[in-house]
């Protein structure tokens, strides 16, 4: 035993289990965050409950979201009279009943003891609306023009709800594109008027013109918006009809409905394409309801744009200062303590660097760029306020010392031998530095890179102060000149995280989104990562030679 313990192995062993347990409980956890959240697409089962509310008869239909065991003596310490015979302990059932404009909540808790009767109607249908969350009920009829429809209506809904939904994907292209370049176009004219009139050079030679583009714009703007007219005025003709839980008739516009289906019918092979497809929605889609519904496409949009951002300039800075100290400076107090300094940073909070960003970056600089370049925008900011640039800006110091640290660790481990062969055959130290010592260094180039991209990508607090918003109106990137807008507001996977599960109005309806995002957020930090760990290893096979 003594032997055995000298040798060593207790310790490989055990640093073997720490890690493969390590691994366990990492995987664990994406696993359960990944079930809790991508179950929440699934077509559950829609049920039509027959309860006793007090001795009133009612009726529930919704789906079953969750349920738990309390004890009989707290509900009766609330009010609830039980039955004489009941147990220590009952099962209350929380139903997500939808239909938010009709009830005070759409969910609610139901006691075992009052409910009378449970059954799952084949003809219940589930109504993906654009406002008010899901609708549950039974169609009824569907309302073309004026015409109502009940023949084959499982057959006609969907045909009718995809030529509604190509209507209203026309109109808000329309909107969002040829209607906001426009909009976009006068904006900028109304800025360059106001400059000519703080550099007195508003004449009548310059009001005539920007009179005439005004005008021709105008023109175009009517002809649009009679086309936008006409597009949503085509997409309201169709009604659906529902019967609800009430046993009330409702009249919903299907220019309202996104969605329709009936989960109560659909055989496994249907429940996963319609899994597959709703999940594909949260990808693509916009957040709606307060970022309770819909999806989260400007969000990875944001996260995505923002760390390839803070990736282009953090990479300059960090290997150039890891140059200077390892190349160029000398060894003496003053680099020992730029060093002892560059590791101290990595040590700070990250709020900190997200006050100093707000303060630094947004108020100093965005400031001085506004007073500078944009005084016809004064009052109202462009970069003096918290947009993409400043975040990325902000990270990128956040990440400098990573990506400084790992790079000397690279330039430290090239022999000197290299150096100076290089330098005998007649190369100079810039030619040395740039065509060998530098290709040898980039595969710990990339290790800290990818070390950053997984920090920057997963920050939230920073962002908060200098970029991140609930919602953003529109996209860093879109069609208008210079077509990538840094000074923009965006979206960010960890704050939609945030605000859904700490500032969301509707509690229980956001908590699965908040496990949908969590996994999505790790998804894309590991493809961003898997991508630079890709690279990496193809610059390492590709200056592999440079070693031998």
């Amino acid at each position: 035993m003594k032997k055995w313990f000298k040798s060593g192995s207790p310790w490989i062993w055990m640093t073997g289990g720490a890690v493969s347990l390590s691994l366990v409980a990492v995987i664990g956890l994406l696993m359960l965050i990944g079930w809790r959240g991508l179950v929440y697409f699934w077509p559950h089962t829609i049920y039509e409950w027959h309860v006793n509310n007090n001795g009133k008869p009612e009726v529930v239909i919704g789906e079953l979201y969750d349920h738990e065991l309390v004890p009989s003596a707290r509900i009766q310490a609330t009010g609830v009279k039980l039955p004489a015979n009941v147990g220590e302990v009952l099962t209350r059932y929380l139903v997500k009943t939808g239909n938010r404009e009709f009830v005070p909540l759409d969910f609610r808790w139901m006691l075992e003891t009052d409910i009378q009767q449970r059954t799952e109607p084949d003809e219940l249908a589930v109504l993906e609306r654009a406002t008010n969350g899901n609708f549950y009920g039974y169609v009824q009829r569907l309302v073309v023009d004026g015409k109502p429809l009940t023949d084959n209506i499982h057959q006609v809904l969907p045909e009718h709800l995809k030529r509604v939904r190509s209507l209203n994907h026309d109109a808000d292209a329309l909107q969002k594109g040829d209607i906001g370049a426009i909009n976009y176009q006068l904006e900028k004219m109304r800025l360059k008027e106001r400059k000519l009139q703080l550099n007195n050079e508003w004449n009548d030679t310059a009001k005539k013109e920007f009179a005439d583009q005004r005008t021709e714009l105008n023109k175009q703007y009517q002809v649009l918006e009679k086309r936008l007219f006409d597009l949503r005025s085509q997409a309201s003709h169709d009604t659906l009809v529902m019967k609800d839980m009430r046993g009330v008739e409702v009249s919903i516009p299907l220019t309202q409905v996104l969605d329709v289906n009936w989960p109560n019918q659909m055989n496994w092979l249907q429940k996963i394409g319609h899994w597959f497809h709703q999940i594909g929605k949260f990808v693509t889609d916009e957040p709606r309801e307060a970022n309770t519904e819909g999806g989260v496409f400007p969000a990875i949009f944001g996260t995505v744009f923002m760390v390839m951002l803070m990736t282009v300039i953090v990479t300059p800075l960090g290997v150039v200062a890891a140059v200077y100290l390892h190349e160029y400076a000398g060894k003496n107090m003053m680099t020992k303590l730029i060093r002892i300094a560059v590791i101290n940073l990595a040590g700070v909070p990250s709020i900190v660097y997200g006050v100093f960003g707000l303060g630094f970056f947004v108020y100093m600089v965005g400031g001085s760029l506004d007073q500078i370049f944009y005084p016809e925008s004064l009052p109202n900011p462009v970069f003096g306020s918290p947009g993409v640039l400043w975040s990325a800006l902000t990270l990128a110091i956040l990440t400098l010392p990573v990506v400084i640290v790992s790079t000397e660790e690279g330039l430290s481990r090239i022999p000197s031998a290299v150096r100076h062969g290089s330098l005998a055959l007649g190369a100079t130290k810039a030619e040395t530095l740039w065509r060998i010592i530098l290709p040898m260094a980039s595969p710990a180039i990339m290790t800290g890179l990818i070390l950053a991209i997984a920090r920057a990508a997963g920050e939230v607090a920073p962002l908060m102060l200098v970029g991140a918003v609930k919602l953003a109106p529109t996209l860093p990137v879109d069609g208008n000149f210079p077509y990538v807008h840094v000074e923009r507001k965006f979206m960010h996977l960890g704050f939609h995280i945030f605000d859904v599960g700490f500032q969301s109005p509707n509690v229980e309806a956001a908590r699965p989104l908040v496990y949908a995002t969590s996994f999505l957020l790790v998804t894309v930090i590991v493809g961003l990562n898997l991508t630079a760990i890709s690279i990496r290893n193809h610059l390492r096979e590709k200056y592999r030679a440079l070693d031998n």
